[in-house]
Protein backbone atom coordinates (compact mmCIF):
# COMPACT_ATOMS: atom_id res chain seq x y z
CA UNK A 1 0.00 0.00 0.00
CA UNK A 2 1.00 3.61 -0.34
CA UNK A 3 2.63 5.82 2.25
CA UNK A 4 4.95 2.99 3.29
CA UNK A 5 2.40 1.44 5.65
CA UNK A 6 4.43 -1.73 5.99
CA UNK A 7 7.30 0.28 7.43
CA UNK A 8 4.91 2.05 9.77
CA UNK A 9 3.55 -1.31 10.91
CA UNK A 10 7.02 -2.52 11.87
CA UNK A 11 7.73 0.66 13.81
CA UNK A 12 4.51 0.49 15.79
CA UNK A 13 4.96 -3.19 16.60
CA UNK A 14 8.39 -2.50 18.04
CA UNK A 15 6.99 0.35 20.13
CA UNK A 16 3.99 -1.47 21.59
CA UNK A 17 5.65 -2.68 24.83
CA UNK A 18 6.94 0.81 25.63
CA UNK A 19 3.53 2.30 24.95
CA UNK A 20 1.82 -0.16 27.30
CA UNK A 21 4.15 0.93 30.09
CA UNK A 22 3.99 4.65 29.38
CA UNK A 23 3.50 6.61 32.60
CA UNK A 24 0.30 8.51 33.06
CA UNK A 25 -1.65 6.74 30.30
CA UNK A 26 -4.74 4.83 31.28
CA UNK A 27 -8.36 4.42 30.33
CA UNK A 28 -9.26 7.88 31.61
CA UNK A 29 -6.22 9.82 30.34
CA UNK A 30 -5.48 9.49 26.63
CA UNK A 31 -3.76 12.68 25.49
CA UNK A 32 -0.64 14.15 27.04
CA UNK A 33 -1.92 17.66 26.26
CA UNK A 34 -5.68 17.64 25.57
CA UNK A 35 -5.62 21.32 24.61
CA UNK A 36 -3.33 20.98 21.57
CA UNK A 37 -4.06 19.11 18.32
CA UNK A 38 -0.77 17.20 18.10
CA UNK A 39 -0.02 15.73 14.67
CA UNK A 40 2.56 13.12 13.65
CA UNK A 41 3.70 13.90 10.10
CA UNK A 42 6.44 13.57 7.51
CA UNK A 43 8.28 16.84 6.84
CA UNK A 44 8.81 16.35 3.06
CA UNK A 45 5.85 14.40 1.73
CA UNK A 46 3.69 16.53 -0.54
CA UNK A 47 0.84 16.48 -1.35
CA UNK A 48 0.19 14.99 2.09
CA UNK A 49 2.32 17.01 4.51
CA UNK A 50 5.45 19.08 4.78
CA UNK A 51 7.19 21.29 7.29
CA UNK A 52 5.82 24.37 5.54
CA UNK A 53 2.29 23.04 6.23
CA UNK A 54 1.38 23.16 2.54
CA UNK A 55 -0.02 19.63 2.23
CA UNK A 56 -3.68 18.69 2.37
CA UNK A 57 -3.17 16.79 5.63
CA UNK A 58 -1.80 20.02 7.12
CA UNK A 59 -4.91 21.83 5.90
CA UNK A 60 -7.18 19.15 7.36
CA UNK A 61 -5.38 19.25 10.71
CA UNK A 62 -5.85 23.02 10.83
CA UNK A 63 -9.55 22.62 9.99
CA UNK A 64 -10.24 20.05 12.71
CA UNK A 65 -8.12 21.82 15.31
CA UNK A 66 -10.03 25.01 14.61
CA UNK A 67 -13.31 23.22 15.26
CA UNK A 68 -11.95 22.22 18.66
CA UNK A 69 -10.59 25.70 19.32
CA UNK A 70 -7.07 24.33 19.66
CA UNK A 71 -3.67 25.17 18.13
CA UNK A 72 -1.88 22.59 15.96
CA UNK A 73 1.57 21.28 16.80
CA UNK A 74 3.69 18.88 14.75
CA UNK A 75 6.17 16.14 15.44
CA UNK A 76 7.96 15.55 12.15
CA UNK A 77 9.74 12.33 11.26
CA UNK A 78 10.50 10.70 7.88
CA UNK A 79 7.80 8.17 7.05
CA UNK A 80 10.07 5.15 7.07
CA UNK A 81 10.71 2.30 9.53
CA UNK A 82 10.45 3.80 12.99
CA UNK A 83 7.93 6.50 12.08
CA UNK A 84 5.23 5.37 14.51
CA UNK A 85 7.71 4.22 17.15
CA UNK A 86 9.28 7.67 17.25
CA UNK A 87 6.07 9.70 17.05
CA UNK A 88 2.66 8.29 18.01
CA UNK A 89 3.91 5.44 20.19
CA UNK A 90 6.43 7.71 21.89
CA UNK A 91 3.54 9.99 22.96
CA UNK A 92 5.07 12.93 21.11
CA UNK A 93 1.87 13.42 19.07
CA UNK A 94 -1.64 12.00 18.97
CA UNK A 95 -2.82 11.50 15.38
CA UNK A 96 -1.46 10.39 12.02
CA UNK A 97 -3.64 12.20 9.48
CA UNK A 98 -3.62 9.60 6.68
CA UNK A 99 -3.81 5.84 7.33
CA UNK A 100 -5.50 3.03 5.40
CA UNK A 101 -8.59 1.89 7.30
CA UNK A 102 -7.97 -1.53 8.78
CA UNK A 103 -4.28 -0.94 9.43
CA UNK A 104 -3.31 -3.21 12.32
CA UNK A 105 -0.57 -1.17 13.96
CA UNK A 106 -2.74 1.85 14.65
CA UNK A 107 -6.39 2.17 15.54
CA UNK A 108 -8.08 3.94 12.66
CA UNK A 109 -10.98 6.35 12.62
CA UNK A 110 -13.86 6.18 10.22
CA UNK A 111 -12.66 6.93 6.68
CA UNK A 112 -12.74 10.54 5.55
CA UNK A 113 -12.00 9.77 1.91
CA UNK A 114 -11.83 6.91 -0.53
CA UNK A 115 -9.54 6.95 -3.55
CA UNK A 116 -7.67 4.72 -5.98
CA UNK A 117 -4.64 4.43 -8.20
CA UNK A 118 -4.87 6.39 -11.43
CA UNK A 119 -3.51 6.40 -14.97
CA UNK A 120 -1.79 9.66 -15.99
CA UNK A 121 -1.09 10.69 -19.58
CA UNK A 122 -0.91 13.63 -21.97
CA UNK A 123 -4.11 14.44 -23.83
CA UNK A 124 -3.96 13.88 -27.56
CA UNK A 125 -1.18 11.29 -27.59
CA UNK A 126 -3.40 8.36 -28.57
CA UNK A 127 -4.44 7.32 -25.09
CA UNK A 128 -7.62 9.37 -24.70
CA UNK A 129 -10.50 7.29 -23.37
CA UNK A 130 -8.37 4.56 -21.78
CA UNK A 131 -9.67 3.62 -18.34
CA UNK A 132 -8.06 0.23 -17.68
CA UNK A 133 -4.59 -1.27 -17.87
CA UNK A 134 -6.08 -4.06 -19.99
CA UNK A 135 -6.56 -1.66 -22.93
CA UNK A 136 -4.53 -2.96 -25.91
CA UNK A 137 -3.44 0.58 -26.78
CA UNK A 138 -1.05 0.45 -23.85
CA UNK A 139 0.84 -2.62 -25.11
CA UNK A 140 3.54 -0.69 -26.99
CA UNK A 141 3.77 2.25 -24.57
CA UNK A 142 6.43 3.21 -22.07
CA UNK A 143 4.56 3.35 -18.76
CA UNK A 144 5.92 4.50 -15.41
CA UNK A 145 5.13 2.56 -12.26
CA UNK A 146 6.37 2.74 -8.67
CA UNK A 147 8.05 -0.55 -7.80
CA UNK A 148 6.20 -2.71 -5.31
CA UNK A 149 2.80 -1.03 -5.64
CA UNK A 150 -0.40 -2.90 -6.66
CA UNK A 151 -0.41 -1.59 -10.26
CA UNK A 152 2.93 -3.30 -10.89
CA UNK A 153 1.22 -6.69 -10.46
CA UNK A 154 -1.47 -5.74 -12.96
CA UNK A 155 1.07 -4.44 -15.45
CA UNK A 156 2.84 -7.80 -15.37
CA UNK A 157 -0.46 -9.61 -15.99
CA UNK A 158 -1.28 -7.31 -18.90
CA UNK A 159 2.14 -7.67 -20.54
CA UNK A 160 3.13 -4.04 -19.94
CA UNK A 161 6.42 -4.45 -18.09
CA UNK A 162 8.67 -4.97 -21.11
CA UNK A 163 8.75 -1.24 -21.88
CA UNK A 164 7.93 0.01 -18.39
CA UNK A 165 10.03 2.45 -16.40
CA UNK A 166 10.28 1.67 -12.70
CA UNK A 167 10.47 4.38 -10.04
CA UNK A 168 11.59 3.64 -6.46
CA UNK A 169 9.12 3.26 -3.61
CA UNK A 170 11.41 3.96 -0.68
CA UNK A 171 13.50 7.13 -0.99
CA UNK A 172 14.78 10.01 1.07
CA UNK A 173 11.95 12.45 0.38
CA UNK A 174 14.19 15.36 1.32
CA UNK A 175 15.99 14.92 -1.99
CA UNK A 176 13.78 12.68 -4.14
CA UNK A 177 10.11 12.65 -5.15
CA UNK A 178 9.48 9.69 -7.50
CA UNK A 179 5.85 10.65 -8.13
CA UNK A 180 6.81 14.16 -9.17
CA UNK A 181 9.63 12.83 -11.34
CA UNK A 182 7.29 10.39 -13.07
CA UNK A 183 4.75 13.11 -13.85
CA UNK A 184 7.49 15.39 -15.16
CA UNK A 185 8.69 12.56 -17.41
CA UNK A 186 5.15 12.15 -18.79
CA UNK A 187 4.79 15.87 -19.46
CA UNK A 188 8.17 15.98 -21.20
CA UNK A 189 7.39 12.94 -23.37
CA UNK A 190 10.11 10.75 -21.87
CA UNK A 191 7.43 8.16 -21.10
CA UNK A 192 3.91 7.82 -22.50
CA UNK A 193 1.94 7.35 -19.29
CA UNK A 194 2.24 6.45 -15.63
CA UNK A 195 0.30 4.78 -12.85
CA UNK A 196 0.31 6.51 -9.49
CA UNK A 197 -1.56 6.58 -6.17
CA UNK A 198 -4.51 8.90 -6.82
CA UNK A 199 -3.61 11.80 -4.47
CA UNK A 200 -0.11 11.99 -5.94
CA UNK A 201 -1.38 11.68 -9.51
CA UNK A 202 -3.98 14.40 -9.09
CA UNK A 203 -1.63 16.80 -7.31
CA UNK A 204 1.42 16.55 -9.54
CA UNK A 205 -0.58 16.44 -12.78
CA UNK A 206 -1.69 19.98 -11.98
CA UNK A 207 1.85 21.22 -11.42
CA UNK A 208 3.34 20.52 -14.84
CA UNK A 209 2.91 22.04 -18.29
CA UNK A 210 0.91 20.86 -20.05
CA UNK A 211 -1.42 19.67 -17.31
CA UNK A 212 -2.15 15.96 -17.64
CA UNK A 213 -5.18 13.69 -17.76
CA UNK A 214 -5.81 11.68 -14.56
CA UNK A 215 -8.08 8.64 -14.89
CA UNK A 216 -9.06 6.64 -11.77
CA UNK A 217 -8.51 2.93 -12.45
CA UNK A 218 -11.81 1.45 -11.30
CA UNK A 219 -12.10 -1.59 -13.57
CA UNK A 220 -9.01 -3.55 -12.56
CA UNK A 221 -9.21 -7.13 -11.34
CA UNK A 222 -6.60 -9.09 -9.41
CA UNK A 223 -5.12 -6.42 -7.12
CA UNK A 224 -6.60 -4.01 -4.61
CA UNK A 225 -6.43 -0.54 -6.13
CA UNK A 226 -8.99 1.34 -4.04
CA UNK A 227 -8.52 2.19 -0.36
CA UNK A 228 -10.41 4.00 2.41
CA UNK A 229 -8.30 6.50 4.30
CA UNK A 230 -8.85 7.54 7.90
CA UNK A 231 -6.68 8.84 10.74
CA UNK A 232 -4.47 6.74 13.00
CA UNK A 233 -4.47 6.92 16.81
CA UNK A 234 -3.15 4.72 19.60
CA UNK A 235 -5.18 1.59 20.38
CA UNK A 236 -5.78 2.94 23.89
CA UNK A 237 -7.32 6.22 22.71
CA UNK A 238 -11.03 5.39 22.40
CA UNK A 239 -12.43 8.78 23.41
CA UNK A 240 -9.99 10.57 21.10
CA UNK A 241 -11.03 8.31 18.22
CA UNK A 242 -14.71 9.11 18.87
CA UNK A 243 -13.90 12.83 18.89
CA UNK A 244 -12.15 12.54 15.51
CA UNK A 245 -15.03 10.47 14.11
CA UNK A 246 -17.44 13.21 15.15
CA UNK A 247 -15.29 15.90 13.55
CA UNK A 248 -15.09 13.92 10.31
CA UNK A 249 -18.86 13.46 10.16
CA UNK A 250 -19.59 17.09 10.95
CA UNK A 251 -17.08 18.50 8.47
CA UNK A 252 -17.15 16.06 5.54
CA UNK A 253 -18.18 18.65 2.91
CA UNK A 254 -15.28 20.93 3.90
CA UNK A 255 -12.91 17.95 4.00
CA UNK A 256 -13.98 17.00 0.47
CA UNK A 257 -13.47 20.56 -0.72
CA UNK A 258 -9.89 20.63 0.56
CA UNK A 259 -9.12 17.25 -1.00
CA UNK A 260 -10.60 18.36 -4.32
CA UNK A 261 -8.39 21.48 -4.28
CA UNK A 262 -5.38 19.17 -4.29
CA UNK A 263 -6.74 17.04 -7.14
CA UNK A 264 -7.47 13.93 -5.07
CA UNK A 265 -9.74 11.57 -7.09
CA UNK A 266 -12.60 11.05 -4.65
CA UNK A 267 -14.93 8.05 -4.76
CA UNK A 268 -18.22 7.26 -3.07
CA UNK A 269 -18.90 4.03 -1.19
CA UNK A 270 -19.76 2.28 -4.46
CA UNK A 271 -16.41 3.34 -6.01
CA UNK A 272 -18.05 5.88 -8.27
CA UNK A 273 -16.21 9.18 -8.81
CA UNK A 274 -17.62 12.07 -6.83
CA UNK A 275 -18.41 15.17 -8.88
CA UNK A 276 -15.70 17.88 -8.76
Amino acid sequence: MTRRLAAVAVGFALAAPALAQAPGLGASVELVDPHVFRVCAAPHNLPFSDSGQEGFENRLAALLAGKLGEPVSYTYHPQVIGFVRNTLAALRCDVVMGVAVGDSVMQTTNPYYRTTYALVYRAGNGLDGIDTLADVRLRDKHIGVVAGTPPATLMVRNGLMGLARSYPLTVDTRVEAPARTMVEDIAAGRIDAGVLWGPMAGYYARHVTPSLVVVPLLKEQGAQMTFRIGMGVRHTDQTWKRTLNRLIAENQPEINRILAEYGVPLLDDANRPLPP
